[in-house]
C-alpha cells in the first residue's frame, strides 16, 4: 500500500523544491542589493518555472487524493488499480499539461510590449502583475488566464473534494470507531498539505 504513495510523494517533494527555488533566490538577492529589478528574459523563465511548479504541485495532491480514496475504499484491489502504469499516467499527464500550460502563457507574454521598458519592477513575475504593466492589448492574456485559471485550478481541487467525500462515505461505514481512526489517520498529513497550499492560494488571489 505504500509503494505508489512513495512515488507520490518523491515527486512532491522535488515539484516543492524547485517551486520554492524560483522565487526564493532572487528574492534573497534583491534584499541584499536593494534592488527590485529583474530583466525581462529572466521575469518569462521565472513566471514559467512558477506556473508550470505551482500547477503541478495542485495535480500531485490530487493524484494522492485519489490514491488514498482507493487505498480506503479499494484495499484489495489497490496493487491493481494504482500499478505502475496508472502511477506513470498520473503523475506524467500533469506535467504534460502543465509545461503546455506554462509555455502558452509564457509565449503570450514574450508578445506583449511593456512600459517599464526591458526591466520589470518586481522581484516576482506573476501573469496579473504584469499584464498591468503592458502597453499592448491584453485582452487575450486575459481570456487565456481565466481559462486555464478555471481548468487547472478547478480540476485538482475537486479531484481532492470527490476523493474525500467518497473517503469519508466509506469511513462512516466502518462500524468500529478504531477502525475509522485507522483509516482517517492515513489521511491527516495530506489533508494538512492541501489545506496550507490552497488556503495560501485563496489568501494571496481571492
Amino acid at each position: 500500500l505504500h509503494q505508489p504513495m512513495f512515488h507520490l510523494l518523491s515527486n512532491l517533494s522535488l515539484v516543492d523544491a524547485f517551486f520554492s527555488s524560483t522565487t526564493v533566490p532572487k528574492m534573497l538577492a534583491n534584499l541584499w542589493s536593494q534592488s527590485q529589478a529583474i530583466p525581462f528574459a529572466s521575469c518569462l523563465a521565472q513566471m514559467y518555472a512558477f506556473h508550470l511548479f505551482g500547477t503541478m504541485d495542485s495535480f500531485l495532491l490530487a493524484t494522492m487524493a485519489i490514491d488514498r480514496f482507493v487505498a480506503i475504499v479499494y484495499p484489495l484491489r489497490y496493487s491493481v488499480i494504482m500499478s505502475p502504469r496508472v502511477c506513470g499516467l498520473l503523475v506524467g499527464g500533469p506535467w504534460l499539461i502543465t509545461n503546455l500550460q506554462s509555455l502558452v502563457h509564457t509565449c503570450l507574454m514574450a508578445q506583449l510590449t511593456f512600459c517599464a521598458g526591458s526591466k520589470i519592477p518586481h522581484f516576482f513575475c506573476d501573469l496579473m502583475p504584469l499584464l498591468k504593466l503592458s502597453c499592448s492589448d491584453t485582452r487575450t492574456n486575459e481570456l487565456v488566464i481565466f481559462v486555464f485559471g478555471l481548468l487547472m485550478g478547478i480540476t485538482p481541487l475537486t479531484c481532492i473534494l470527490l476523493s474525500y467525500t467518497c473517503i469519508f462515505w466509506a469511513l462512516f461505514k466502518i462500524p468500529s470507531a478504531q477502525g475509522k481512526w485507522k483509516a482517517f489517520s492515513t489521511c491527516g498529513s495530506h489533508l494538512t498539505v492541501v489545506s496550507l497550499f490552497y488556503g495560501t492560494i485563496f489568501t494571496v488571489y481571492l
